[in-house]
């Protein structure tokens, strides 16, 4: 990822969490809680959680995981994961630093990907988005399943208009303010109603080579979480 996407989450890292929960009135929690049901229901040894951040989603995926399963957390950002260092499921948790385009792994070595509140920062052109994809792809075994948590668009125009104001009037002003990040809200405020619609999501995906490709959304839309695999 870029230099300016760094700089961002630099910025963002000390009050990220917070910044989210306030955001969404703490509903991030519940769809993380459930997206990392959804991706250990089918159980495997190997797990990793893509652009981990502050490692929450890694965090639920350990709470979940057996004495057998390894789970691995990957994200550019330092910063972010010294954060994720210091929750109390870390020392459950493999940490590597590197890059969602490029992940040093061999081929078919996770039974499970995940990636949460991501893949909008990974959208910076859809040419990128895909060779991401790809990549989760490549290092899944066979059968293997890839769950993504995202923003969404509701079906609904009038709940969407809804959304896009409410973003427009709280993530810029008020991350702003509890962040003391201009820059890092501005970015994350733009890139919400700019993303793909849950269908559209679903097709890039079978477009990157996942097969059974499913979503369900939560809060009338604001949020889905997707289903693939290998």
């Amino acid at each position: 990822m870029s230099k300016g996407l760094q700089r961002i989450f630099f910025e963002a890292s000390p009050t990220y969490e917070l910044v989210n929960h306030v955001m969404t009135w703490g509903l991030d929690i519940l769809w993380r809680r459930k997206a990392a049901m959804v991706a250990a229901m089918d159980g495997g040894t190997r797990w990793i959680d893509i652009c981990s951040g502050t490692g929450e989603m890694a965090a639920y995926l350990a709470s979940r995981a057996n004495g057998e399963t390894t789970v691995v957390a990957v994200d550019f950002s330092l910063p972010m994961m010294h954060k994720a260092l210091a929750k109390p499921q870390a020392k459950r948790i493999a940490f590597i630093l590197a890059d969602a385009k490029s992940l040093p792994f061999p081929d078919e070595t996770f039974d499970l990907v995940t990636t949460s509140f991501a893949t909008r920062n990974l959208n910076v052109t859809r040419h990128i988005l895909m060779q991401c994809f790809t990549e989760f792809h490549r290092v899944l075994k066979p059968g293997g399943r890839f769950i993504s948590l995202e923003t969404s668009q509701p079906p609904s125009k009038p709940i969407r208009r809804l959304l896009h104001l409410y973003v427009r009037l709280t993530v810029r002003p008020l991350g702003s303010l509890i962040s003391g990040s201009r820059s890092a809200y501005a970015y994350l405020s733009q890139t919400i109603p700019r993303f793909y619609t849950a269908d559209d999501l679903a097709r890039i995906l079978r477009e990157a080579g996942f097969d059974e490709v499913s979503f369900q959304h939560m809060m009338f839309g604001a949020a889905a979480v997707h289903k693939a695999t290998k």
